[in-house]
């Protein structure tokens, strides 16, 4: 059911068996939130308010969580979010000319890291821990090591595809 259009109804309907799951307890609320933005791709902002009062917490006592871990975000994500490492050995093994191919494929503007279908999300981060095999790029976790621009394109060409005939 990962899904970011589900029903309001339904919506609520899923978070509130994640909450049930975990018995309502404050001390899981990161494992709660985990759980819901794999649902949604993101942590909408209704849905946080349900969770803090569902928990018992306030809503400045979930916000202040979504805010301070990194992996959480309160923006819809792509179904892959395509990460590319500009640590310094990566960046040294030129990563900006992946970066760049990256979003002239996905036609990304500045400031726009998602593409208005939905399908990828682009970030950047400091190090993937893979420097050994740099310049890389994970695709949802996934690691691809020693990435050049047309490696890149052709990886999210297949993607692509892969999703225009899960369609038909």
């Amino acid at each position: 059911m990962i899904n970011g259009d589900l029903s309001q109804g339904r919506r609520f309907e899923a978070v509130n068996d994640i909450l049930e799951r975990y018995c309502f307890r404050a001390r899981y609320l990161i494992a709660v939130l985990q759980e819901v933005q794999e649902l949604y791709r993101y942590l909408p902002e209704e849905v946080l308010m349900y969770v803090a009062t569902g928990m018992g917490l306030t809503p400045s006592q979930v916000f202040g969580v979504v805010t301070f871990y990194e992996n959480f975000s309160l923006e819809p994500k792509g179904k892959y979010v395509i990460r590319v490492c500009d640590g310094t050995a990566c960046h040294v093994r030129h990563s900006d000319p992946i970066l760049s191919a990256i979003r002239k494929r996905l036609e990304l503007k500045p400031g726009q890291p998602t593409t208005p279908d939905l399908m990828f999300t682009l970030e950047t981060v400091a190090c993937l821990g893979a420097c050994v095999v740099a310049p890389v790029v994970s695709i949802n976790g996934e690691i691809h090591g020693q990435m050049t621009p047309d490696r890149i394109v052709n990886m999210i060409d297949e993607l692509s595809r892969r999703e225009e005939h899960a369609i038909i």
